[in-house]
């Protein structure tokens, strides 16, 4: 599990059937090795531009659509509560 900061929407109007239906974002992770990193989410929990989120990476973002098949790599699995801060140096 990541943090990251929801920084925007994507649409694909072409793409998957499987993935019809998800919103997708971009994040940009927060703290850790991997801070700065920008990646596509798909977003089932409601969370909109500016907010924080626990993200799952692999087998774990496909689970939490509840479908294998899904081609995702990666899903938002909560909302934190408190404001965070694009911050490289944690």
């Amino acid at each position: 599990m990541v943090t990251a900061k929801l920084t925007g929407n994507i649409w694909a109007t072409r793409k998957s059937d499987l993935l019809n239906g998800f919103r997708l974002m971009l994040a940009e992770v927060i703290g850790g090795t991997r801070a700065g990193e920008q990646i596509v989410v798909v977003d089932n929990v409601g969370g909109g531009v500016g907010d924080c989120v626990i993200v799952v990476t692999g087998s774990s973002a496909r689970r939490m659509l509840e479908n294998d098949e899904i081609p995702v790599d990666a899903a938002v699995v909560g909302i934190i509560d408190t404001d965070c801060s694009i911050d490289s140096n944690q």
